[in-house]
Formats: C-alpha cells, sequence, structure tokens
C-alpha cells in the first residue's frame, strides 16, 4: 500500500506541549547555569576544591595591552579573549568572567538570579520529563520510543544511510533505530542524571539527603558530572536540530505545532 504523503496524526497534545516546555526549560537552564558557573569558573576532579585536581578553568590575564581571557583545559591553556575569560559584561563592555553575557541568565553578574531562574526551571524540566514518560506510557506510545536489541543491529545501517553510503535506511517504525537509541538514553539516562546531579549541587537537599552527593563523589565531582551531563544534552540538541533542519523541517515543525505529519518515502508508522 502506497503511504507517501499520507497524513497520520503522529503527536498528541501531551506530547507537543511537554516538547515545547522542554525547550523552554533547557534553553533557561543552560543560560541560569552558566550564570551560575561565572561565580566559581572551575571544575574539579574531587570532592573538595582542589586545584591540582582541576580539569577545567576560565581566568584573566594581565598583558602588555591589557587584559587576556584564558581556557585551561587539563592543563593544557589557550587564549580565549573575548569570547571565555574576559569578556562580554553584558553592558556592552567587557570584564573579568568565564562566560559572555550574551549567553547566560541574566546577562549581567547575578548569581543569586541565577539561582532562582535555575531552580524555577529545574522543576519545570522534572515535570515537563515525568509528564512526557507517563503520558506516552499511558497512550501506549512508549514501544514506539524506547530501543530494543534489534535496533542495535539496525544502527550502522541506518547511520550508513546518512553518510549517503546506503541507498535505503533499513525497515524501521515511527522513529528510526537511531532516534530511538538515542530518545532512550537522553529520557532514561541522561536527563535522570542531570536532575540527581543537579539535586546533589543544592545545599538544601545535601543537608538531608547526603548519601545522593557522596554516590556522585562529592559536590565538586557532583558539579563535573552536572556540567558534563549539560554538554552531552546540548550536544544532543545540536544534533536534533541538524537533523530537524535536513529532514524535511516544515514537515517535522508542522508536526509539532498541529500534531499531523505526512509521511515521507522512507517514513515508517509502527514500532
Amino acid at each position: 500500500m502506497e503511504t507517501v504523503n499520507k497524513p497520520v496524526y503522529r503527536h498528541s497534545v501531551a506530547a507537543r506541549a511537554t516538547h515545547w516546555l522542554w525547550f523552554v526549560a533547557i534553553l533557561v537552564l543552560v543560560t541560569s547555569g552558566l550564570q551560575i558557573f561565572n561565580a566559581a569558573p572551575y571544575l574539579d576532579a574531587s570532592d573538595k576544591s582542589n586545584p591540582a585536581r582541576r580539569v577545567l578553568s576560565f581566568d584573566a590575564q594581565q598583558g602588555p595591552h591589557g587584559s587576556i581571557g584564558t581556557t585551561t583545559i587539563f592543563g593544557h591553556e589557550f587564549q580565549t579573549t573575548g569570547l571565555f575569560g574576559y569578556t562580554d559584561d553584558g553592558a556592552g563592555a567587557q570584564e573579568e568572567r568565564a562566560f559572555p553575557g550574551w549567553i547566560t541568565l541574566p546577562n549581567y553578574q547575578d548569581l543569586a538570579d541565577g539561582r532562582r531562574w535555575h531552580i524555577f526551571f529545574a522543576w519545570v524540566l522534572v515535570v515537563a520529563w515525568s509528564s512526557y514518560v507517563i503520558s506516552a506510557a499511558i497512550r501506549g506510545d512508549l514501544k514506539d520510543l524506547i530501543a530494543r536489541p534489534s535496533d542495535f543491529k539496525k544502527a550502522l545501517p541506518m547511520q550508513l544511510y546518512y553518510l549517503k553510503l546506503r541507498r535505503d535506511p533499513p525497515e524501521h517504525g515511527k522513529y528510526n533505530p537511531l532516534q530511538k537509541i538515542t530518545y532512550t538514553l537522553v529520557l532514561f539516562v541522561l536527563v535522570p542524571l542531570i536532575i540527581l546531579t543537579g539535586l546533589a549541587l543544592s545545599p538544601g537537599v545535601d543537608a538531608i539527603a547526603r548519601p545522593l552527593t557522596a554516590v556522585f563523589g562529592g559536590r565538586q565531582f557532583a558539579r563535573l558530572w552536572h556540567f558534563t551531563f549539560m554538554a552531552l544534552l546540548i550536544m544532543y540538541f545540536g544534533v536534533h536540530m541538524f537533523f530537524v533542519i535536513t529532514t524535511r523541517p516544515i514537515e517535522n515543525l508542522k508536526s509539532m505545532i498541529t500534531g499531523w505529519y505526512r509521511l515521507g518515502k522512507h517514513d515508517g508508522v509502527g514500532p
């Protein structure tokens, strides 16, 4: 049966609402998180602050022609003036700060406001994540989303198709094998770890649930993991946007607004 151009109702109201809630929550959490990071612009692989075990740091030094911003990764220093270390202060000038004002919330240096935004939208993320998983389970849509053993066997053929080394993708359902593997990792590994490491960093939670902080190796280690998981989530978001833009962008965007999607040549509909 010919299915190309056949309209299908692909995303429920709950899926679309939580999708856009995810987008807003992650955008605010990343920008407010960078604001918080600016107050202590380093990451240590240690239970406590330890310069000897510093993984990443941002700094500013006085050079012959003014201040120089530097970024140090595993002991290797790079000049990053204007981007990191000595950069945009959010008011048209430059100052000593790790991340520039144009990617922090608020754009000016204010740790207290950054924390308020971060904590509020952390709970928004928890609500969006749990609502999405619960509503998908109730609708029976999780079977379309969660990777199965057969999907791992199809991952390489799917990647070869994306690299134009294979004419057709392997047979798949609503989501292809790489999408299902990625969504499974993000939904059930990455986001829960971000939430748990965030809780481990909270002084209030640390006071009543210290074992949680200890599980991640202490507050500084929890901070390192939280930053690393955030970086992985941003990478996922970048790859996600790349495929949205390069594979039928109008249909993809329309389906996340109206729910309806017109099937393409290689789209599946089942699990």
